[in-house]
């Protein structure tokens, strides 16, 4: 389940009071005082035993005493114990596995409208930022490209990818091209590269550019040369991020400069493409709690994923994002069943 499992084990008592707090911390956002505790854990301890205990769990790094309160706040270990040892997960409710399935099944046969879809709905049934990452590995081929006249020296390209995908992309040119000119285009390119991927297809346009110029007219070398550069993958499109606006309801991530420093850094691909790099290869669902991220900006929160992987072996991950004192007895058996449904929505589609 997790980066690093704790190798703290307080005692039977303790675990019951550390597991209280935490359920309640995260319920309320606030720290939680011995009081409190006394009455929510349903065991016959004075305020005093309590606190005794809680002095223990706070020399063991397990929680901690802010400044401004009596009370105390689980720590990034404090989780870690919860979630490797404490935590009793839920089975996702009905209306959130109907939700789930629904979405898969409304998505249609375009993998990047299943990835897009997976994505918002983890994030609507979380309330947390979901991400989805195309699986990696798979090759984007080109089954069929046309080319349709726009306005204003604009050209449409339509590509068929796998044999289900259609992507359209809008090419701005020099001139206008006839619909004749456009189609003889895409008939030489459907008749020469088609069944090549779209990497491979671009670098043999580009190579074979100078020997079309002396068996071509120029319109056609034209169009040829500005239809290469639509054979490359869209941008950022390896991964889809939704519902990061979610985690302003956390009051600890929600003042304006955590809130840009954080956004800022769902921006820079190599965050998240490292976090799920990092996952690829994991067996289960993964939680990197605070810290264990490796980037200072997510200490403040968790990063729940789970791998799927097609029967062709290819793998992508998808899970959540959002504050430490996330509800993780829900959130990590919806993040482990949407993987599972995914592979299973993707695999019965190719």
């Amino acid at each position: 389940m997790s980066a690093e499992a704790s190798t703290i084990q307080p005692n039977e008592r303790a675990q019951h009071l550390l597991r209280t707090l935490i359920q309640r911390f995260i319920r309320d956002g606030q720290p939680v005082g011995s009081r409190t505790l006394s009455r929510d854990s349903g065991l016959d301890l004075s305020p005093a035993t309590i606190r005794n205990v809680m002095s223990d769990l706070e020399d063991m790094g397990l929680v901690s005493a802010p400044h401004t309160s009596a009370g105390r706040v689980p720590t990034p270990k404090g989780y870690r114990l919860f979630v490797d040892t404490l935590v009793r997960f839920r089975e996702p409710k009905g209306g959130d596995m109907q939700k789930l399935k629904l979405q898969l099944t409304a998505s249609g046969d375009d993998p990047g409208h299943l990835v897009n879809s997976v994505s918002r709905m983890l994030s609507e049934v979380t309330h947390l930022a979901g991400i989805v990452s195309l699986p990696r590995g798979q090759q984007a081929v080109l089954r069929q490209i046309e080319f349709l006249p726009l306005s204003d020296k604009r050209i449409l390209v339509i590509l068929v990818i796998n044999d289900r995908e259609v992507q359209n992309r809008i090419l701005y040119t020099d001139r206008e091209y006839t619909p004749s000119e456009l189609t003889q285009a895409a008939n030489f390119i459907n008749e020469h590269y088609a069944g090549s991927p779209l990497p491979d297809l671009r670098e043999r346009l580009l190579a074979d550019l100078d020997q079309l110029r002396t068996s071509m007219n120029a319109a056609m070398v034209d169009i040829i040369a500005v239809a290469q550069s639509a054979m490359s993958t869209e941008p950022g499109s390896d991964y889809v991020l939704a519902g990061e606006t979610n985690l302003m309801q956390f009051a600890e991530l929600s003042d304006i400069e955590t809130l840009r420093r954080l956004f800022e850094a769902f921006s820079r691909k190599r965050l998240i493409l490292d976090l799920i790099d990092r996952s690829m290869n994991a067996s289960g669902v993964q939680v990197f709690i605070g810290e264990e991220s490796g980037y200072e900006i997510l200490d403040d929160c968790s990063v729940v994923t789970a791998p799927y992987e097609l029967d062709d072996g290819t793998i992508g991950v998808l899970g959540v994002i959002g504050p430490t004192r996330m509800a993780y007895d829900r959130v990590v058996p919806i993040v482990d069943v949407t993987a599972r449904l995914l592979r299973s929505a993707i695999s019965g589609r190719n």
